[in-house]
């Protein structure tokens, strides 16, 4: 088994977690905009992440859900910490789009 040494400057770690937040907020205020469903995105945040860092299609989940289930947990295992970071950003993000759109609701703005 090889190991990779994957080295990130610290310029593509900053833009890489503002990116995530940024992402993540807007894709959030849409949805919560739309759908009158202040933490959607919040709660649809992990499913994503899975998606994002595993790469067993999602009908193996229910087909085959051990070896899915392992293989996810592996993945999950052998992130760095820049990694676990950038992701975490994203529920920030997420989160922070459910605070603002509550906020909103509460000084009378109605979005559609």
């Amino acid at each position: 088994m090889e190991v990779f040494i994957l080295t990130i400057s610290l310029t593509h770690a900053v833009l890489s977690i503002l990116i995530f937040i940024v992402m993540f907020f807007g894709i959030g205020f849409l949805l919560n905009m739309l759908l009158r469903m202040s933490w959607l995105m919040a709660i649809i945040y992990p499913i994503v992440v899975v998606l994002i860092i595993d790469e067993v299609k999602v009908y193996e989940y229910f087909t085959k859900p051990k070896y899915a289930f392992q293989l996810l947990g592996e993945k999950i295992m052998a992130l760095h910490s820049i990694d676990i970071i950038i992701l975490a950003s994203g529920l920030v993000g997420a989160i922070i789009s459910g605070i603002v759109i509550k906020l909103l609701r509460k000084q009378g703005y109605q979005m559609f």
